[in-house]
């Protein structure tokens, strides 16, 4: 194993593995952004010169196509993202254009609320589409999304048969949905994952990214890895060739999926323990710090 010193910011060792990546996947929330949402200076170059030395950048994150403006100004070569958690690829050269859909169909969604309200009372949801995001009226409201429209699950989700035509259909329901989200007031992060990965796995997949207990629910085989790993057998790309990083556990199966991964030092314990290396904080640049490491491989 190669190690570097990066003298500019820290004086601290950050592994390196023995060839630099083809492709670079990286979470945004507690990995590339600073804790203030911001992307530094030094990661801004960081991913510009990356791109410069022939190697591919893509966003993998949780978040929806219209959140990306955090980082859709700095693009410069790298303009692929895939948010939801894998449910869309967007093209961030086109405007936040979503170019790949893997929906979670309505009625997976409504087995998961049936499933998760008999196992934890109090629980709230909200659905994500391609088109923007509506939750029930008890669900803590996005203050990114301040127009959200807010109603029973039923409607949002547009349920079909009896329950359709009691509830009516609600704004977007012929939009795909990406997420279910599900949030409790009283149930320790870890713990909610669990139990709802018991009670409703056979309908679709779990993760969490929050600090809170808010669950997001995605269509079955649905993950960053497995979206991250369409987009790489398109290129040619193999697993052994990419490097990831990330910092929750939304991002394991990504992490484990490429061939390196890096844990950020301000991580999950989960993600610390099943990455082949450990690099800074995200408000340390540690992003930056490994990918100045990586380009010195080339």
């Amino acid at each position: 194993m190669v190690t570097v010193t990066d003298p500019s910011a820290t004086f601290r060792r950050v592994p390196l593995p023995a060839r630099a990546p083809r492709l670079i996947a990286t979470d945004l929330d507690g990995t590339l952004l600073h804790d203030d949402k911001s992307v530094s200076a030094r990661t801004v170059a960081a991913l510009d010169a990356a791109e410069k030395a022939g190697i591919e950048v893509f966003f993998v994150t949780g978040r929806p196509a219209r959140w990306m403006d955090v980082v859709s100004d700095h693009v410069h070569r790298h303009g692929l993202a895939i948010c939801g958690n894998g449910a869309a690829v967007v093209d961030l050269h086109r405007g936040r254009e979503i170019v790949e859909v893997r929906e979670l169909s309505r009625w997976s969604a409504m087995a998961v609320v049936r499933a998760l309200r008999e196992v934890a009372p109090g629980v709230t949801f909200a659905v994500e589409r391609t088109g923007g995001i509506t939750y029930e009226p008890d669900y803590p409201p996005f203050f990114e999304d301040p127009g959200a429209v807010v109603a029973p699950i039923a409607k949002l989700l547009g349920e079909g048969g009896a329950d359709r035509h009691r509830a009516g259909r609600g704004p977007g329901a012929e939009q795909p949905v990406l997420k279910l989200l599900a949030h409790h007031t009283e149930l320790a992060p870890d713990f909610f994952l669990e139990l709802a990965r018991r009670a409703a796995g056979d309908f679709a997949e779990f993760t969490r990214s929050s600090p809170t207990a808010l669950l997001e629910v995605s269509g079955r085989g649905v993950s960053k890895a497995s979206t991250l790993a369409r987009c790489c057998v398109a290129r040619g790309i193999a697993p052994d060739e990419v490097v990831a990083f990330g910092d929750m556990p939304n991002d394991l199966e990504m992490l484990t999926w490429a061939g390196t991964s890096y844990a950020m030092a301000n991580g999950h314990a989960q993600v610390r323990a099943a990455t082949t290396f450990e690099t800074l904080s995200n408000n340390e640049d540690g992003v930056a710090v490994a990918i100045e490491g990586l380009l010195t491989l080339r």
